[in-house]
Order: structure tokens, then C-alpha cells, then sequence
């Protein structure tokens, strides 16, 4: 799982100081611009959780909250200087994950992440769905979701998919391919595989998704 989080917070120091703790403590922050107050900006930036403050110019917190969660079950931990019990009902009622009042400990606003992280995607891994830097992966279901955009894919082009989100970055070959499909490629033609791939990548461009998968010549593919 990528650590990417992304700080929706216009108070400027109080955000710095946020994405300054949590790039030294093992994540890659960054904080939100007043144009991405929305849940398709959001969505499209590839994070693995939002820390969402209530009070935003131009835009009401727990209404982009409830936005973001119609299209995604990215975590949510909500920031904010209201302490009273309803604002926190709201904040869950919205879809939030946990909430934590100013001022705070960043210790402790560290340890809500880590849990809930932890707690998320621990149940996508029982589930496998696949948060990959811009949309979303459900071999499941055979789905994958760009913003608003989905694509159904084949019994196989799910199979190829997943064989190479279990090894985002890396180099997965042919026959490790094709052997997760058919379990040996002593049975299977290698230009099925060929065919198969081409489909994948079509379908994941049609849903604005390019240059995601990578021909490694005589090696095999890498998913970026």
C-alpha cells in the first residue's frame, strides 16, 4: 500500500506543519490546492487517505465528505476546531473513518492513521481491491473505476490485471503471467496472452488510463 496522503487544509502553516510531520514519519504528503476542493480532483490524485478539514473556503467540509464517499472508500480522517459531539456525528454520518479536534498531538493524529489504515486496507486486501495511484482495481467484481469511469473486464484481462498489482513497479514476465491465467504455459499459446494484453490496455484507455501497463521487450510488463 502507498502512504499517500493527501491534507485538505487552508489554515497554511497549520497544513505545512502537517505535510512536514507526516514526510518525515514515513508518508508522502501533500497538501491540497483551493482548486481540488472536490471529489473528483481528490480521487484522481491516487491517495490512500484524505485528512479533511470542516472549514474550507467556497465549499462545506462534510459536504465534500459525503461527496468523496459516494465514489470511493478511500479513509477520511476529518480535522477540525469543533469539538461538539453532533459536529462529530455529522462527520461520521458523512462517511468519515475518525475525527480529531484542534489543537492536536501529532503523535496522536499519527496513531488515528496508522489504525485506520491499517483497519481500511486490511479489509481491501481480504476483499482485493487495489488502489493504484489514480483508480481503482476490484478483481472481485472485475471492475476497475477511474473517477467516474468503469471498465468490466474478462475472466483474463482480470487475471493479468492482478498479477501485475500484486507487483506494482516490478517487472512480472510472460510466463509468470501465464501461468497465474492457466497455471502452466506449456498448454497455452503465448500470442493469446498478446491479445489478451492489448484488450486490457484498450479498455483501461478508454476510461482515461494510459501508459499505465509498459512492454518491457523481451522481459515481460511493468504496471506503473
Amino acid at each position: 500500500m502507498d502512504k499517500k496522503i493527501c491534507v485538505i487544509e487552508d489554515e497554511e502553516k497549520l497544513c505545512d506543519e502537517i505535510v512536514y510531520f507526516l514526510n518525515t514519519n514515513g508518508f508522502l504528503a501533500r497538501a491540497a490546492k483551493a482548486e481540488e476542493y472536490d471529489a473528483k480532483s481528490l480521487l484522481q490524485g491516487g491517495f490512500s487517505m484524505l485528512l479533511l478539514d470542516l472549514s474550507l473556503p467556497g465549499t462545506d467540509g462534510l459536504f465534500l465528505c459525503r461527496e468523496i464517499r459516494k465514489e470511493s472508500e478511500i479513509p477520511i480522517i476529518v480535522i477540525t476546531s469543533n469539538n461538539k459531539e453532533i459536529t462529530e456525528l455529522m462527520a461520521m454520518n458523512c462517511g468519515a473513518d475518525d475525527f480529531v479536534t484542534k489543537p492536536f498531538n501529532p503523535q496522536i493524529l499519527l496513531a488515528r492513521m496508522e489504525a485506520v489504515l491499517k483497519r481500511v486496507y486490511k479489509n481491501a486486501e481480504n476483499e482485493t481491491r487495489f488502489f493504484l495511484d489514480g483508480f481503482l482495481f476490484d478483481p472481485g467484481k472485475g471492475i476497475v473505476q477511474s473517477g467516474e469511469q468503469k471498465a468490466e473486464l474478462t475472466k483474463n484481462e482480470t487475471r493479468i490485471l492482478l498479477s501485475l498489482a500484486n507487483k506494482k513497479g516490478e517487472i512480472v514476465s510472460r510466463e509468470e503471467i501465464i501461468e497465474s491465467l492457466w497455471e502452466s504455459h506449456f498448454f497455452v499459446d503465448d500470442n493469446t496472452l498478446t491479445v489478451n494484453m492489448t484488450r486490457l490496455k484498450s479498455k483501461l484507455e478508454e476510461i482515461g488510463i494510459r501508459n499505465r501497463i509498459v512492454t518491457k521487450r523481451g522481459m515481460g510488463y511493468q504496471l506503473l
